[in-house]
């Protein structure tokens, strides 16, 4: 597959991907609008959607450690790729999903990727769900990220979602949306830094409609120069259940970050927890690795790198 792809192709497959892993198990590599190469295996099957641009991706029960990745590329300038996404994963299955979007942008004209993933648990099936997003290039043309997750887990069922935006988004607006039947557990753990003018906003939405249905959202965060960032997080507990949710963000520069707390408790044994910090880096951890011999710039990629890892 690599021989068919050009130096920047490579490129932005490598930031999104864990290209080690990438020919084990199946995968679809879309590119510019288009699925360019698929391959399937005995527990993993892959259907191109007949009404809407988007794929199904079917995992038997009991599927074991299987990988799947669902990269997209986009190297077109001002291209609109919309894509839908829909995973099954049958009873027991225990699979990694690693998904994401890196777009390079040499022009003018703006370039945006709108992914929606919608995962669908059977009862007892695990799932991690890495995703990735990357922009780069020369161009004034804007790169746009706009991902939907939507999770809907049945009784016994778990997903852990890994979420971060590398560098390079000039605007994205990220929406996680979770509805949880009992005993299932969702845990979400965001990453991101923006510069310059960038702007990026964050809604979580998280049903806990199940008995001992559980949730944790965590999000860090780091915003410098003139960027801006909005974090939402709503939490419903209808039932007995557990969630927390964090965010923690670094802010630098003119930067702005906005946290808003929505839990709302339905249930007389539902129990939820909220957190937010936000702050610029404190100044003894400067001093401390100053001393050390480091510059105050060092210093402080070491801290955010630290933060964000």
């Amino acid at each position: 597959m690599k021989e068919k792809m050009d130096p920047i192709d490579k490129e932005l497959l490598k930031e999104v991907s864990n290209l080690e892993n990438f020919s084990k198990g199946a995968y679809n590599l879309r590119k510019n609008g288009e699925g360019i190469e698929r391959k399937i295996t005995e527990n993993v099957n892959i259907v191109t959607k007949k009404d809407k641009p988007g794929i199904d991706i079917h995992v038997k029960e009991n599927t074991k450690f299987e990988f799947i990745h669902i990269p997209v590329i986009i190297t077109e300038s001002g291209l609109n790729d919309v894509v839908y996404n829909d995973f099954y994963i049958g009873k027991n299955a225990n699979v990694i999903i690693v998904a994401g979007c890196g777009i390079h942008n040499d022009h003018h004209k703006d370039s945006e990727h709108d992914g929606i993933h919608r995962f669908f648990l059977e009862e007892g099936a695990k799932v991690r769900y890495i995703e990735k997003h990357y922009g780069e290039g020369k161009g004034v043309g804007k790169r746009i990220l706009n991902p939907v997750t939507e999770v809907y887990l049945k009784a016994g069922s778990s997903l852990e979602m890994e979420s971060s935006q590398i560098k390079g988004v000039d605007s994205t607006i990220r929406e996680t949306k979770g509805e949880l039947e009992a005993n299932t557990n969702f845990v979400v753990s965001e990453k991101i830094m923006t510069h310059g003018k960038q702007f990026a906003k964050t809604i979580f939405d998280v049903k806990l409609n199940g008995e001992n249905a559980s949730t944790h959202v965590t999000s860090r965060s780091v915003a410098t120069d003139d960027s801006e960032q909005l974090f939402v997080s709503k939490i419903y507990g209808n039932h007995k259940c557990f969630a927390h949710s964090e965010c923690d963000a670094i802010i630098k520069d003119r930067a702005r970050v906005t946290a808003t707390p929505e839990i709302t408790a339905n249930d007389v044994e539902a129990n939820l927890i909220h957190e937010a910090a936000i702050g610029k880096i404190a100044g003894e951890q400067l001093i401390k690795l100053m001393t050390l011999g480091l510059s105050e710039k060092e210093a402080e990629e070491q801290i955010i790198n630290g933060f964000l890892r």
